[in-house]
């Protein structure tokens, strides 16, 4: 949507935003910088990075208050669990709405009048419209551009690799509980540093968030980041399950995507904790 709109296919946007939660591959920052540098620039788009701070330091200070991000249980009865995602709310959704408050003129908790609002971008494509909703504030008027011009996935990988962009990485924090074994092993192989960052933040979080277990709220089972519920060096990540094979048979008709793999991704408007589909990129464009 920033390259449709820097091209003029698009109206032109007043902003891009960006909500960072701190623990993004480093593929996406890199891939963010150059979006800023050779395409929103040059249009005199401004690129705004917001965040609520770093999920993974936050998960592991007995002194910060975290907004659980979800973990795979298994209790001490063995019986599977898992708890409650508030990550997207807390690290994407919210400092979208308070960046968006600020720019309107209007910061929290001030209230904004009735008829003030911003038209906020969200790239949905046509495979995904389910997930077209309607915001959930007054202050925000949802549109969909990717669905009002028909474009399908396979057309939005087309017109990116028209601009050379066609390894445009899916913005997801590298210790997701929602990725699939496909993104675990693109890690693991593709990124040593990174893999053994998510190993130990797997390792460190088994009893749990570290302010739960200093209030003596300690889990009664064991978390896991992987949905076997075993370690994450351990768990059989090699194996190709069901939906890989679906997504590879999907990779297959998208012919600019036959020399890449299939990453999974994470919105603030489509968290793939909600659906097994494939999400847009953490951009919020308002005009």
């Amino acid at each position: 949507m920033l390259a449709l709109s820097a091209e003029g296919i698009l109206p032109k946007i007043d902003y891009a935003i960006f909500a960072d939660t701190g623990w993004e591959p480093k593929s996406v920052y890199e891939h963010l910088d150059r979006l800023e540098r050779e395409i929103a620039k040059p249009a005199g788009i401004p690129v705004l990075r917001v965040s609520s701070g770093n999920i993974r330091n936050d998960a592991l200070n007995p002194d910060h208050r975290f907004a659980s991000m979800p973990l795979y249980i298994l209790n001490t009865d063995g019986r599977p669990g898992m708890t409650r995602r508030q990550c997207t709310g807390e690290y994407k959704v919210k400092p979208i709405k308070k960046k968006i408050r600020d720019l309107l003129g209007y910061p929290y908790a001030t209230r904004v009048p009735k008829g003030v609002f911003v038209e906020q971008w969200i790239g949905i494509s046509t495979d995904e419209f389910h997930r077209a909703k309607d915001a959930d504030v007054k202050y925000m008027q949802n549109r969909h551009p990717l669905i009002d011009m028909g474009w399908s996935r396979s057309d939005c990988v087309r017109y990116l690799t028209s601009l050379d962009l066609a390894e445009t990485p899916k913005s997801s924090c590298l210790g997701c509980p929602f990725h699939g074994n496909s993104q675990w092993r693109h890690i693991r192989d593709n990124s040593p540093a990174e893999w053994e960052d998510v190993v130990e933040f797997d390792a460190a979080i088994r009893k749990g968030n570290a302010r739960a277990n200093a209030s003596g709220n300690r889990l009664l089972g064991e978390a896991f980041r992987h949905r076997s519920r075993v370690p994450l060096g351990q768990a059989p990540i090699d194996h190709v399950t069901a939906a890989e094979w679906a997504a590879l048979q999907q990779e297959l008709t998208d012919e600019a995507e036959l020399e890449r793999g299939v990453e999974d991704g994470c919105s603030p408007w489509a968290c793939r904790g909600d659906a097994d589909a494939l999400a847009q990129d953490d951009f919020g464009l308002a005009t």
